[in-house]
């Protein structure tokens, strides 16, 4: 079969399984609803019955936070690994989640009372860790693996602001444990609003920029023969990477490795091509969060698990193994 039919099927099936996972994440929990009960519940419950409220306030909330955060993670690994030409980087490596968590914090200390500030700031705080990579990268040559270095540096300068922060102000972001840890449990409809639309322009701007990214996966000095303004272009799409990734840390927090594991997932299944990459991205990221989620709130009833955490536990030996492999090839 060819790359391209691949893709289409990919795509095909990775909606249909997004449905069915949606459907567990709204059936499943610590009380378990039938399918029939939950569309009747949905269509023709009382906004005073217990269930009704359960799955509008709680569980709708969360799938749909799982969904956002999820696609929009997986998309921006996607265009950073194709604009560093790094099959390492991802949001979490390289600082980006770290830089819009700090300027999270930021507005929350200082101007709690607008909404929209969180993820108009969120967006600012990554768009500064991918310039200051990018930056980096610029002066001259790097391996993966030193690129990866300067990724942690970055990480670890903006770790440090946000644990300034919280020492300063405790009162900046109530749940901020949470918020550090990657969870979804305090999520609600009024928090999505304003990221969903970030998000969304996101995707949209992903998808019209995907032969541009083919392009500079070929190389810089090949893009420049194509007449491609290489540093202009790479500023734009890391922007379009800085959007996704800061709009899904300021209501889902610091989840790390779905930009890393999801592309390289996919990459691997359907090949290069960003065309088909970027919407079965954001599929699969969807997908994969939603169920770590589930598994997240449902093994170690009646205690939650933060899915950042078990997001870190899958994450981090499969990052071992990239930088392993890589190193062995340089």
């Amino acid at each position: 079969m060819g790359r391209n039919n691949k893709a289409r099927l990919l795509i095909l099936l990775s909606t249909g399984l997004l449905a069915v996972s949606v459907l567990l994440g709204l059936c499943l929990g610590a009380s378990n609803i039938r399918p029939t009960v939950l569309v009747a519940t949905l269509f023709a419950g009382e906004p005073d019955d217990f269930l009704y409220r359960i799955l509008l306030t709680v569980r709708l909330p969360r799938v749909t936070a799982a969904l956002l955060a999820g696609s929009a993670l997986a998309v921006s690994g996607a265009i950073i690994q194709s604009v560093l030409n790094n099959p390492l980087a991802s949001p979490n490596i390289i600082g980006v989640n770290a830089g819009a968590g700090l300027f999270v914090l930021l507005a929350s200390a200082f101007l709690p009372a607008d909404p929209f500030l969180l993820p108009l700031s969120a967006f600012s705080g990554a768009l500064l860790a991918c310039m200051m990579v990018l930056a980096i990268t610029m002066t001259g040559r790097l391996s993966r693996v030193l690129l990866v270095l300067t990724g942690f540096a970055v990480n670890s300068i903006f770790s440090a602001g946000m644990n300034t922060i919280m020492i300063l102000y405790p009162d900046a972001y109530i749940g901020a444990g949470n918020f550090l840890a990657g969870g979804l449990s305090s999520v609600t409809s009024n928090v999505l609003v304003y990221p969903s639309v970030f998000i969304a322009a996101g995707f949209i701007l992903a998808l019209l920029c995907s032969k541009g990214l083919n392009i500079l996966n070929l190389g810089a000095d090949s893009a420049k023969t194509l007449g491609m303004n290489v540093n202009a272009c790479r500023c734009a799409y890391l922007a379009i990477a800085a959007i996704l990734a800061g709009a899904a840390v300021s209501f889902a927090g610091m989840i790390g490795f779905v930009g890393l594991l999801v592309p390289h997932g996919v990459k691997l299944m359907i090949g290069q091509d960003n065309r088909y990459v970027i919407p079965a991205s954001a599929l699969t990221g969807g997908i994969f969060v939603i169920l770590c989620d589930l598994l997240a709130r449902t093994l170690f009833l009646p205690y939650e698990l933060p899915v950042g955490i078990l997001m870190s536990l899958m994450g981090g030996p499969f990052f071992l193994y990239l930088i392993l492999k890589n190193r062995r090839k340089e």
